[in-house]
């Protein structure tokens, strides 16, 4: 199967052309045949001159993910963490530091760097959203900081896991 619009070679189960972004028809289980999204991966306005790129993220179920960080006593709450940075370093098309770095900096600054990431969280997941023509939430960055100073990091850790999320459905790619 190829891209119908640029030509590429594609797998049949794949929602969007790796080459290009294009969003793929797919088939029904009545043989009907309707593209996935027709919404556009960016628009004139964002300025970002190239259509985004379909997310190859992980969607995590968000009551295991904070159930297994209670049970690890914090322990798997890092990994998620280092997994949330690196999938919205993917979806915002961002090359920030990585989890493992901004996890290391939060610990040295004793959560003052983890905060300024929470903010910054929120913009990035907007420009996600901007590249891929949804609507933004712009009081998200100030709500994720306000959660996290107060001691309700996993709050917004499942707020922005909630995002991603939808990010990977809507978007993603079939692994």
């Amino acid at each position: 199967m190829n891209c119908p619009n640029c030509g590429a070679p594609i797998d049949p189960n794949t929602k969007f052309c790796n080459a290009c972004g294009t969003p793929i028809a797919q088939e029904n289980t009545q043989g009907q045949t309707s593209t996935y999204n027709n919404t556009p991966f960016f628009t004139p306005e964002n300025n970002q001159g190239a259509p985004a790129k379909p997310v190859n993220i992980q969607s995590r179920n968000i009551a295991v993910c904070i159930i297994l960080s209670i049970v690890t006593c914090g322990i798997y709450g890092i990994i998620w963490f280092i997994s949330m940075v690196n999938d919205i370093n993917e979806v915002s098309e961002n090359n920030g530091p990585s989890g493992g770095v901004v996890f290391l900096l939060s610990l040295v600054t004793c959560s003052i760097y983890m905060w300024y990431w929470m903010y910054k969280t929120g913009n990035d997941l907007n420009t996600a959203k901007k590249m891929r023509g949804l609507p933004e939430d712009s009081s998200a960055s100030v709500l994720y900081l306000i959660l996290s100073i107060v001691g309700l990091a996993i709050v917004s850790y499942a707020l922005i896991q909630n995002e991603l999320n939808r990010l990977a459905e809507d978007f993603g790619t079939t692994r």
